[in-house]
This record gives C-alpha cells, sequence and structure tokens, in this order.
C-alpha cells in the first residue's frame, strides 16, 4: 500500500509539473503573440478613418523618421511608451533612409550594395550581439508599437533615393515589404517621402502598385515634398487610398519659391479645401506641417523657431476645414539628436529625450480628445457660420455636426457667429483650451440671431481656443 501510495503522489506531483509547465508555456506563447490591432479603412462616406469595426479613427501622428535606424530595443520602447502616453496612435518612420549608408545602430545593413532589390536577411550579416538583423530589428519596434496600439506608417525608402533606383528593383523591393508586413495589423503605408511625384513617377507607380497587389489589408497614401499634395499626381491611382499634404515648414514672408505653384504660406487649410473639392473623394490631412523647434525655413538658425502655438494653429486649421486627423513633429525628436551625433539636420537644440515632452507634444492629445468627444463621421467644413472670416492669423475656422458646431481662433479674435444657420434649437456653449483641454463655459441661448463670442485674454497670437456650442451639454472630460 505504502509503495502504491508513493507512485500515485508522484504521479500527482508529475502531474502538477506539467500543468505548470504548460501554462509557463501558454503564457510565453502568448506574450510572444503579435498583439493583433483592428484594420483601418476608409469610412463609408470617405472623409475619415474608421476601424474594421466601424469605430473613428482620428489620425494623431509622430514624426519618427529615424527610429528604425538611430534607437536601439531600449531607446525605440522609451519613445512608444512615451507616445502612447500622450495619445499618438500613428509613428511615421522611413525603412530606407539612405541607399548609401542603409545601416542602423547596431551596424546591421538593410540592403547589399546599396540596391533595395538586395535585403540583407541573412545571418552572416550580423555583427551585433543580439543576433538579429536589420529587418528584425524593424519587426521588433513594429510588433512593440502595435502591443501600445500604435500604427506604424512605414516610408518603403526616402523619396531622393529614388534616382538609384530603377522599375525592377523598386518591385522587387515592394515585393518583399509587401510580403514582409502583409499580416501585420498595424501597418500602413507612406509612398515617396518628401519628394514631388513627377520625380520617379514611374518608380513611385511600381511601387505603390506592388504593395497593393500583395497586401490587400492596409491603407496606402503618398508622403510629398513640402507646399504639394500627394493629390497633384496620384489622387486617381487605385493605389492610394488617401491624400497626404505638406504644409512644409515656410513662413508667410518666405513662401515666395519660382519653383513652386501653390503659394498657401502658413494657410494649411488651403490644401485641405482644395482635395475636398476632388472627385473621386478621398479623405485628407496634414502629413508634416512645421516642426517644433524647427528654425523657420529650416535652413537658418538664426531665424525664429516655430514654436507649440503656431504648432496647434496648424493642427485646428486643418482639423476644422475638414482634415481626417493630423501628424506632429519635433525636431530632435524626428532625427532622435544626440549631442555629438554626426549628419544632424535643421540646428536642433536639445537632445531627443528632452523633446518628447515639448509643448506642442503634450497637447496635441486634446485635439484627439475633442474630436473623439463628438459625432464623428457627419462632421463637415461650416464657415457659412463665421461671420467675420479673417486673414492670415486672424483666420477663424469652423466645422460642424448634426448638434454641434467649433471654432477656432489663433489670437483670441472676437468670433461673430450665424446662429440662425446652425440647424439645432436652444445651445449651449463654452470655451475649449487646446493648451490643456479644459472647459470654461460661457453662453446659454436660443439660435435666432447673430453672436459675439469674446475668448479669454487679449487678442494676440498665440492666444488660441476654440469655440463649443452644442444642441445640449455634452459633458468633456481632457483626461
Amino acid at each position: 500500500m505504502k509503495k502504491q501510495y508513493r507512485v500515485q503522489y508522484r504521479n500527482k506531483k508529475f502531474g502538477k509539473k506539467v500543468k505548470r509547465i504548460a501554462l509557463i508555456i501558454l503564457l510565453v506563447s502568448l506574450l510572444k503573440a503579435d498583439a493583433q490591432l483592428p484594420s483601418l479603412k476608409i469610412s463609408a462616406n470617405k472623409r475619415f478613418f474608421q476601424t474594421a469595426d466601424g469605430m473613428p479613427f482620428f489620425w494623431l501622428g509622430d514624426t519618427g523618421w529615424l527610429l528604425f535606424i538611430k534607437c536601439k530595443r531600449e531607446d525605440a520602447i522609451k519613445y512608444l511608451d512615451d507616445r502612447k502616453q500622450k495619445g499618438f496612435n500613428v509613428i511615421q518612420v522611413m525603412l530606407i533612409h539612405d541607399v548609401k549608408l542603409a545601416v542602423n545602430v547596431y551596424g546591421d545593413s538593410s540592403i547589399r550594395n546599396g540596391d533595395v532589390s538586395k535585403p540583407v536577411t541573412a545571418d552572416e550579416n550580423i555583427i551585433d550581439d543580439l543576433k538579429y538583423t536589420y529587418w528584425d530589428h524593424v519587426d521588433y519596434i513594429i510588433d512593440e508599437a502595435a502591443k501600445r496600439g500604435i500604427y506604424m506608417a512605414l516610408v518603403p525608402v526616402w523619396g531622393g533615393n529614388i534616382k538609384y533606383i530603377n522599375e525592377a528593383q523598386a518591385k522587387i523591393y515592394a515585393t518583399f515589404l509587401a510580403n514582409r508586413y502583409k499580416n501585420k495589423s498595424n501597418i500602413i503605408w507612406l509612398n515617396g517621402g518628401d519628394i514631388k511625384g513627377t520625380e520617379g513617377l514611374a518608380q513611385w507607380k511600381v511601387i505603390g502598385n506592388t504593395i497593393r497587389s500583395i497586401d490587400k489589408k492596409h491603407l496606402i497614401t503618398f508622403h510629398p515634398r513640402g507646399r504639394n499634395s500627394s493629390s497633384a499626381w496620384f489622387h486617381n491611382e487605385a493605389w492610394l487610398d488617401f491624400n497626404m499634404f505638406q504644409s512644409g515648414h515656410r513662413s508667410y514672408a518666405q513662401d515666395t519659391s519660382a519653383n513652386e505653384t501653390l503659394h498657401y504660406g502658413e494657410d494649411n487649410w488651403r490644401y485641405v479645401n482644395d482635395d475636398y473639392k476632388l472627385r473621386p473623394t478621398k479623405p485628407t490631412f496634414d502629413g508634416e506641417p512645421s516642426y517644433e523647434d524647427i528654425p523657420y525655413g529650416l535652413h537658418k538658425p538664426d531665424e525664429p523657431y516655430w514654436q507649440d502655438h503656431e504648432i496647434r494653429r496648424y493642427a485646428y486649421w486643418s482639423v476644422f476645414a475638414g482634415g481626417c486627423g493630423f501628424t506632429y513633429g519635433h525636431n530632435s525628436v524626428m532625427q532622435f539628436y544626440t549631442p555629438g551625433d554626426s549628419g544632424i539636420s535643421f540646428f536642433p537644440k536639445i537632445k531627443w529625450q528632452d523633446g518628447l515632452d515639448a509643448p506642442g507634444a503634450q497637447q496635441m492629445q486634446f485635439l484627439k480628445k475633442l474630436m473623439l468627444s463628438k459625432s464623428y463621421f457627419d462632421r463637415i467644413p461650416a464657415q457659412e457660420l463665421v461671420k467675420n472670416y479673417g486673414e492670415k492669423y486672424d483666420r477663424i475656422i469652423a466645422t460642424k455636426g448634426k448638434n454641434y458646431a467649433l471654432f477656432y481662433t489663433y489670437n483670441g479674435s472676437i468670433i461673430r457667429v450665424n446662429t440662425d444657420k446652425l440647424n439645432f434649437g436652444i445651445t449651449d456653449a463654452y470655451w475649449f483650451n487646446p493648451r490643456n483641454g479644459e472647459i470654461t463655459y460661457c453662453y446659454k441661448g436660443r439660435s435666432n440671431d447673430i453672436k459675439a463670442f469674446k475668448p479669454p485674454g487679449g487678442k494676440v497670437n498665440g492666444n488660441d481656443w476654440i469655440l463649443v456650442i452644442e444642441a445640449s451639454k455634452m459633458k468633456f472630460k481632457a483626461s
């Protein structure tokens, strides 16, 4: 009996051990499994993004161009954790910045001999202690982003390299990328990269068409040169799902180039107006406005540096004009600048870790929260509600939905509203502070005449406010 008992006891212990091992294996497998984010789609009215289950998706992008190249794993995690905490849900990033020097921080090469048709995936290239390739590093960061609810907007190869790439090479490279990432849930494709579509037009079309032929799930657009929109060259291309424009980094006074056809200066809302009229209808937004903490016009450090209130102006102007999202950028963060780095551009002042907490980066979340707090897919531009449009910094932009209207003033100008055109009755009105998301109620009444609303503070550039008018009081929380 004692022997039998010992056998049964050992069997029970062995069974418990097996269960523990199975549980550990299950937990490890779950941890290793790729986080799955919902697919992104174009809304039914073709103006916005939504998830596959129909939920609104407001693109709040951050510019992290050199993330894959300059960040080790621990730095990438620090960056992604910070951007998640600040509400960003898309990171715009290059896969290859320079085909002539296509290596990452570990010294691993992405391609052989500057040829994009020869991606390096073989183990013999690995020279770092982590024992994984350039593309494994990209995979790692993409997967970590997915765990944090962040989509990765991938630029296959930065635009200036297109002169080194022929159509055959472009097709092979695009095939490699599409097959590698078609099953990742958090991918968006940004063809191009700060370039006019006419430069390498055939190659850009090959990349777009090739990715679309293989990857049916992910959205594709084109990142253009400053003061241009993707619509100028690719609006009617089947692979282009939405438009992106780059309003650029020049001030009103600097926007005088004879080589450019659009001289909108800082009026980025004008690009939205242009794209909004096009058919077929496609979403559009500012994918690269002026970066925070970068000099006006980029190339002279003695020029003023763009500040947070100016970035807020770009954000609210373009979104209220009809944009489906907005991309923020910071000079130090977009290039992951560390003092002493070589090959640095545009005179950054602070290291990238400090740039993460720049005022503008902390304030963008309130734009997303405001837009998602209202009925979403019925929102349209509504300049007819504004009695006093204004020019340049006096410009007041309005947008509306079924039971609300939003007005943005950059400099504290009085907003004169045609309330008889609101199409709803008793209203509440409050001021929304874009610096901290706080609200202050200011009015209750009937929408039957023109009302003047004076923002808090005096009239000065940067004293920006959003006037919110609603059919009934709707609670908004900044947190």
